[in-house]
């Protein structure tokens, strides 16, 4: 081959690699998250309201990666930080989860509960308080939070009863529940039957004769309740609001999907345990993102993987087999005030 044809073959090449990185730039692009616009880099912060920049950058990354993949349509999506105080004193909760609509320009901030956990006495500790959370775990029936990546799913409202709302009247409770579709280590989220929903239920139940109930039983009987909002407690692993926040909540993702990313993941987890051991040494180590109100009071947050935990509250369970279910007693009231029904939903 002459020179000037090997020099003709080698320019060629080029402008074909050139074309190619040409064509190929836009397909880059849509792989590399967006940069966060200006409007929102002004609710990033570690203040009251505002959110962490690890938690709004995974968050979005999330959401962006569904989008691409036509999974989601949904023009808002949602993030939630749980390293940060909840319950707060003096009845004021800490605004932590976050409805985000890009589109809109709109950002809001929000309290929301967290997994209480449960007593295991003689084997292990892993409840939480109302402020912060120290223990996670993705195990069943572990009644804790489990951080990472969701996707909202389908909702389904039951009827848990009646309670009185004044005098004579009484009213009922429906309750809608929004189940999370998890990913990756919080997949089983359906099979631990997370999601989110009102923290509100009827506790003190008792049955009250009311056989023109649509809702009465094979004996004419229907349950009350006392309705008790727990808005500042904690959940069995869910994800709880206040009663309005929840109706619009579910009302934005209603048969429109969209993500929740919930932080922290595990890895987060064990590296913030990680860097408080070696905390006493010289370390070069970035510091990983944990709330310091909340850290300070927890002191080393832990994660319990299913594979691990699974085993302990079954040997628990098994050691404290529960009591048979008691029959619900008879209202005392029914026997000296008449009721009025006034149904609602």
């Amino acid at each position: 081959m002459s020179l000037k044809s090997v020099l003709h073959f080698r320019a060629s090449a080029l402008v074909l690699s050139v074309l190619a990185l040409i064509l190929a730039a836009p397909s880059f692009a849509a792989k590399k998250p967006e940069e966060i616009p200006e409007w929102l880099q002004r609710h990033v912060g570690l203040g009251d309201g505002k959110i962490a920049a690890t938690v709004l950058q995974r968050s979005r990354k999330l959401y962006q990666q569904q989008v691409r993949k036509g999974k989601i349509k949904n023009p808002c999506y949602f993030a939630m930080d749980a390293t940060r105080p909840h319950d707060m004193g003096h009845k004021r909760l800490g605004r932590r989860f976050y409805i985000i609509c890009e589109a809109k320009k709109s950002f809001r901030a929000i309290p929301a509960g967290h997994g209480g956990g449960r007593k295991l006495r003689g084997l292990a500790k892993i409840t939480n308080g109302r402020r912060c959370v120290k223990n996670f775990s993705n195990a069943l029936n572990s009644k804790l939070t489990d951080g990472g990546a969701y996707i909202t799913a389908e909702t389904k409202t039951s009827f848990k009863g009646f309670y009185r709302i004044s005098g004579k009247r009484k009213t009922t409770l429906h309750r809608t529940f929004l189940q999370f579709e998890g990913l990756g280590e919080n997949e089983n989220a359906r099979e631990r039957e997370i999601g989110g929903h009102a923290a509100i239920l009827l506790r003190n139940m008792c049955r009250l004769k009311d056989p023109k109930s649509r809702h009465a039983d094979s004996d004419g009987y229907v349950f009350m309740g006392r309705l008790v909002d727990y808005t500042g407690g904690r959940s069995s692993g869910c994800t709880t609001w206040t009663k309005s926040d929840a109706k619009k909540i579910i009302s934005m993702v209603e048969n429109k999907p969209t993500t929740l990313y919930i932080y922290p993941e595990s890895s987060d987890i064990k590296a913030v345990a990680e860097f408080k051991k070696k905390s006493s040494k010289k370390s070069t180590k970035t510091k990983p993102y944990w709330n310091a109100s909340c850290l300070k009071q927890i002191k080393t947050p832990k994660y319990w993987p299913k594979e691990k935990l699974e085993p302990i509250l079954e040997s628990y369970n098994k050691a404290h087999p529960k009591a048979a279910p008691r029959p619900v007693p008879l209202c005392r009231s029914q026997r000296k005030l008449p009721f009025v029904a006034t149904e609602r939903i």
